[in-house]
């Protein structure tokens, strides 16, 4: 059933979580990975350190699978929203059947304020979503 998963990654441990999650089905289902990192700012720094954060995710999940990996550009002045956009465009336009993502598990106030990436993906994507919980 799935083909194309989408890992979107931020160096959080719970991203890590989500990638080693998205590799277990990619390998069980012979699927190709592409993981994706959304730098808000256009600066080179954050092009350069989203660039590091795909090399050691692309090193975590070895070169069993067909992995591709790519900085999307997300538009600093909508925060989340723009992460959101950026990484639910990247699946829609590579035609991703699963995107697989971690999850802060934020509670309460700060979830109404603040909301997830997560959880606008679901309602963005033309594709599963997978939410990686923190262990």
């Amino acid at each position: 059933m799935f083909r194309k998963i989408m890992a979107a990654i931020d160096g959080s441990a719970t991203s890590l979580e989500a990638l080693l999650e998205a590799k277990r089905i990619a390998a069980s289902r012979n699927a190709t990975l592409h993981i994706v990192y959304a730098a808000v700012n256009s600066d080179d720094a954050d092009q350069q350190a989203g660039l590091r954060l795909l090399e050691q995710a692309k090193s975590a999940v070895g070169e069993d699978l067909g992995v591709e990996t790519r900085v999307l550009q997300a538009e600093a002045e909508y925060g989340l929203n723009g992460i959101t956009e950026a990484v639910a465009a990247a699946a829609n336009e590579w035609g991703a059947d699963l995107v697989v993502v971690g999850t802060a598990n934020r509670r309460g106030l700060e979830r109404l304020v603040i909301g997830s990436v997560a959880e606008q993906l679901i309602a963005k994507v033309d594709a599963s979503v997978l939410l990686v919980r923190p262990q």
